[in-house]
């Protein structure tokens, strides 16, 4: 099998932790980066990758990456929460001409924007898509385009999760609210409902549950939809209570998120509005069901929480202060 893939969006969480896994699978890995020689000194650590200039955006950049490839990771997404209407479709149009080209499996990490609470609190594949925001009407969207792609003859794998943490996750509600990185724990905001349930996906076991999907690539249909269940948590702080015991700091302070604030500045920050939109998920429990991926693959892989967290704040500075003999012993890798 051509084991050549390419990754839009490689200085993401959900595509470096797929660029890392992939090139320790064998692959042979292309980025696609704007400014690859920053990207390149940046993320060394993802292993040997072939970063190539070009914007997402640019279907003839996309292409020419792609020339040659079997599998292409579309995991980028606009900045912030910014003109994802203008971005996020005409991104993903890119992928899917170089995918039609190549015959390249088209990989999509998903999300849990696509539902609204009517099909909640356990989420299937096959549940109504009725979102409530704007930018879940994109999501369902790109999902649909994905759809009819598929049917057309470019074979499509979707696997959605909830939200994610893990030290590539720079751009996520563990990283810009729970904790602070690089800096030791002392403090936590917590953004839900304290008592709702919510789900969290740790990005290397989310990546490795993609590549095991991949590997089983002659099973799988022209059009898949898979749910990664990751870590629940039936009282949604138990997650902020977890990562302070890590920590070492059992005590430390679990302050509710400023959500004042950001509906007082949101006539003026796009940003700020878009996330008074996702706020439901935070309002409302959301558990994946995963048995169509547990009946795939027997099960889902997992690393056990308190590893996942350790792992996660030691990698984003967050440890240092902490006495040794404090801290969570590091444990053995992914689970199988």
């Amino acid at each position: 099998m051509n084991k050549t893939a390419l990754v839009i969006g490689a200085t993401g969480g959900v595509g470096s932790e797929l660029a890392r896994l992939l090139v320790k699978r064998g692959y042979r890995v292309r980025a696609l980066h704007r400014h690859p020689e920053q990207a390149e000194a940046r993320l060394a650590s993802l292993g040997a990758i072939e970063w190539l200039k070009g914007d997402a955006l640019n279907a003839a950049d996309v292409l020419r990456a792609s020339a040659g490839v079997s599998l292409i990771v579309h995991a980028v997404n606009p900045p912030a929460y910014r003109n994802w209407k203008g971005l996020a479709l005409p991104m993903l149009e890119s992928s899917i001409a170089a995918a039609r080209e190549t015959g390249a499996r088209l990989v999509f990490p998903g999300t849990v924007y696509n539902f609204g609470p009517e099909t909640f609190p356990r989420v299937a594949e096959s549940a109504p898509q009725r979102p409530r925001t704007r930018k879940g009407a994109i999501r369902v969207a790109m999902e649909q385009r994905l759809a009819q792609v598929a049917r057309e003859g470019v074979p499509v794998l979707i696997v959605r999760a909830g939200d994610f943490f893990g030290a590539a996750g720079n751009n996520s509600w563990f990283t810009q609210a729970l904790v602070r990185p690089g800096k030791p724990l002392s403090w936590l905001m917590y953004p839900g409902k304290p008592e709702v349930g919510h789900a969290w996906a740790y990005l290397p076991v989310l990546a490795e549950a993609i590549v095991q999907l991949l590997e089983r690539e002659a099973e799988l249909q022209s059009f898949e939809v898979f749910h990664f269940a990751g870590h629940w948590f039936p009282r949604g702080v138990q997650i902020a209570e977890a990562t302070r015991r890590v920590a070492g700091v059992p005590k430390a302070r679990i302050w509710g998120f400023p959500w004042f604030a950001v509906y007082l500045l949101s006539p003026f920050v796009e940003t700020f509005r878009e996330m008074i939109e996702m706020r439901y998920l935070w309002n409302c429990a959301l558990e994946l069901d995963n048995r169509k991926l547990t009946a795939f693959l027997g099960e889902e892989p997992h690393t056990p929480l308190d590893q996942a967290l350790h792992t996660t704040l030691r990698e984003l500075g967050c440890m240092a202060g902490v006495p040794p003999e404090s801290r969570t012993a590091a444990l053995p890798g992914v689970q199988h």
